[in-house]
C-alpha cells in the first residue's frame, strides 16, 4: 500500500504567506483546516511554511508526505452524529532551522510572506538570555523569531510595509501582548539597534488570540482499520472535534488581509478577547471542573454520561443557564448558543473525556474557573448560587478519597491533599465535625483570596451540603439542590 502524497492527492501551487511555528496535533487541525477551507472557498490564497519549533520534531515525516494528511472531524451538529474527513493540502515548505538556518531566513526576504502562527506550548513565549547569537539557529521560538524579524528589517532596510502579521496560539493570557514583550526584551539583551526595536514593536501587529478546539490526535488504536478504509499509508492522520472557536484580538484591523472568519467558519476579530476568554473559563472549563465531583460521586465515570443523565444533565444546564451566564459581559444571545454549544460537545460520542482526568489540580481549578461565576453572582443577585455551591461541598467530599467504599486516585498539588487529609481525619461522623472541616476549607484565604465563611450564609449552605452527601449518598442529596 502506497503512502499518501501527490500522486494520491493533487496540490494546489500557492505564494507562501504564512509561516507556522509548529507542526504538532493542534495547529494541523485548527489553522491549517481554517486556511483549506477558506483557500477552497477563495477567500485567502495561501499555503504555509511549517517551521519546526524544537531539535526533535515531524517536518521530515510530513515532507516525505508532500505536506499532506488526512484530518477527521467527528461530534455533533444539531445533536446528529458526525464524522467529516479531508485531506489538508496547505502545508508547502519544512523547515527544520536546526538542520539548515540558512533555508529558515531566506524567508526574511520574502515578499509574499505576510502572516506568522505560532503554536509553541505555553513553554515557548519565554525569554532565554542564553540567545545572544541570532547567526545560529537560537533555542527558544522567540530567538528564531527574532532573528527573522531582525533580518527581514535588515533586508528591507526598515520599511514599515514590511511588518508582519503575529498571531500566536499558545495557551497563556494576553499570548500576543507577551509575545512582543518577549521579543523586545531579547533585542535588548542581544543590544540590537534602536531602529530596529521601534520597527518591531512599530511595523509588527501582535494579535492576542483565543483558540478552542479538542484534538485527541492521531488515532492509534483504530489505525488499522482507518488505513484499510483509506487505501493509503497515513504516518499524520489528525482526529479533532467538529466544535471550533478562534478569536482574533487586535486594536488593527486586519481582517481584510485574512479573511478566515468568511465561509461558515467560527473565527472573530475583536480588539479585547477578554469577555470571549472568561465565556470560555466560566462556561466550558467551569461547567467541566463543577460536574466532575457531583457526577462522579453519582457512580458515573465520563462526562458524555453525565449530561445524557436525565438528572445530572439538568443539574449541568441549570447551573450553566441559571447561575453562569447571568455572571458574564458578553451578550445573552452569545452566551446562550456558546453554552448550547458546550453541552453539544459534552455529548460528543467519538470522545470519552474521564470524569478523574479532569480531576487533576481541581482545587486550583475550581478558584480559577467557578469561584469569579460564584462571587459575581452574589454581587450582582444578592443570593448564593446553590447549583455551584453545592459542587463545591462535592468537590471537598470528593477529596475524602471514596466513593461507594472503593478508593478514589486522588490528584492534586500535594500541598493540598494533605491538607484535605488532614481535614478529613477531623470527621468522627458529628455534624460539629462537617462543621468544622468545611470552614476550615472556606476559610483558606491564601488559596480563595477571600474568607468564604464571610460571605453571609454560604458556610451555613456548604455544611449543610457535605452532611447531606455524607448521611444519605450523591443521589440523595442533589435532589434537594434541584427543588
Amino acid at each position: 500500500m502506497k503512502k499518501l502524497n501527490q500522486e494520491i492527492v493533487k496540490k494546489v501551487k500557492r505564494p507562501i504567506k504564512v509561516m507556522q511555528f509548529g507542526e504538532g496535533n493542534f495547529l494541523r487541525a485548527f489553522v491549517d483546516w481554517i486556511l483549506q477551507t477558506t483557500n477552497e472557498q477563495g477567500f485567502t490564497n495561501t499555503n504555509v511554511a511549517v517551521v519546526q519549533p524544537l531539535e526533535v520534531g515531524r517536518v521530515k515525516e510530513l515532507s516525505e508526505q508532500d505536506g499532506l494528511y488526512t484530518l477527521y472531524l467527528e461530534g455533533l451538529e444539531n445533536s446528529e452524529a458526525v464524522s467529516k474527513k479531508s485531506v489538508i493540502s496547505v502545508l508547502d515548505d519544512f523547515i527544520n532551522p536546526y538542520e539548515n538556518f540558512d533555508q529558515y531566513l531566506e524567508y526574511a526576504k520574502s515578499e509574499d510572506l505576510r502572516f506568522i502562527i505560532s503554536n509553541t506550548t505555553e513553554a515557548g513565549i519565554v525569554l532565554d538570555p542564553a540567545d545572544t547569537d541570532l547567526t545560529k539557529c537560537p533555542n527558544s521560538f522567540p530567538g528564531k523569531l527574532l532573528a527573522l524579524l531582525h533580518k527581514r528589517y535588515l533586508h528591507f532596510i526598515g520599511d514599515y510595509e514590511k511588518g508582519l502579521i503575529i498571531v500566536p496560539c499558545e495557551l497563556i493570557d494576553h499570548n500576543g501582548d507577551e509575545l512582543k514583550k518577549v521579543l523586545s526584551e531579547l533585542a535588548a539583551v542581544n543590544n540590537l539597534e534602536a531602529g530596529f526595536i521601534d520597527w518591531l514593536v512599530g511595523a509588527n501587529v501582535f494579535c492576542n488570540t483565543l483558540v478552542d478546539r479538542i484534538v485527541p490526535g492521531y488515532p492509534r488504536n483504530e489505525i488499522e482499520k482507518i488505513t484499510k478504509e483509506l487505501g493509503y499509508i497515513d504516518h499524520s492522520i489528525i482526529k479533532g472535534e467538529v466544535f471550533h472557536l478562534w478569536v482574533i484580538g487586535s486594536e488593527v484591523s486586519i481582517e481584510k488581509e485574512f479573511p478566515v472568519n468568511l465561509g461558515g467558519l467560527n473565527v472573530l476579530f475583536v480588539k479585547d478577547i477578554t469577555p470571549y476568554k472568561e465565556r470560555k473559563v466560566r462556561i466550558l472549563n467551569g461547567a467541566h471542573t463543577a460536574l466532575v465531583p457531583v457526577a462522579y460521586l453519582y457512580g458515573i465515570d465520563t462526562v458524555r454520561e453525565a449530561v445524557e443523565d436525565e438528572l445530572i444533565g439538568n443539574f449541568v444546564e441549570k447551573m450553566i443557564f441559571d447561575e453562569i451566564i447571568p455572571t458574564l459581559d458578553l451578550s445573552q444571545e452569545e452566551c446562550v448558543k456558546f453554552a448550547k454549544d458546550v453541552l453539544e460537545r459534552f455529548r460528543n460520542p467519538f470522545i470519552r473525556h474521564e470524569l478523574l482526568s479532569i480531576s487533576l489540580n481541581a482545587t486550583t481549578k475550581y478558584k480559577t474557573r467557578d469561584l469569579p461565576s460564584v462571587l459575581t453572582y452574589i454581587e450582582r443577585k444578592g443570593v448564593l448560587p446553590k447549583k455551584l455551591l453545592f459542587s463545591l461541598a462535592s468537590q471537598l467530599v470528593f477529596f475524602r478519597g471514596e466513593r461507594a467504599g472503593t478508593t478514589i486516585t486522588l490528584q492534586d498539588n500535594k500541598e493540598f491533599l494533605e491538607l484535605y487529609k488532614k481535614l478529613w481525619s477531623q470527621y468522627d461522623g458529628s455534624y460539629e465535625s462537617v462543621r468544622l472541616i468545611t470552614s476550615t476549607y472556606l476559610g483558606l484565604k491564601d488559596h480563595w483570596g477571600v474568607d468564604l465563611n464571610s460571605i453571609e450564609g454560604l458556610s451555613d449552605y456548604v455544611t449543610q451540603a457535605v452532611e447531606r452527601i455524607l448521611k444519605t449518598g450523591m443521589k440523595e442529596a442533589i435532589k434537594e439542590v434541584m427543588l
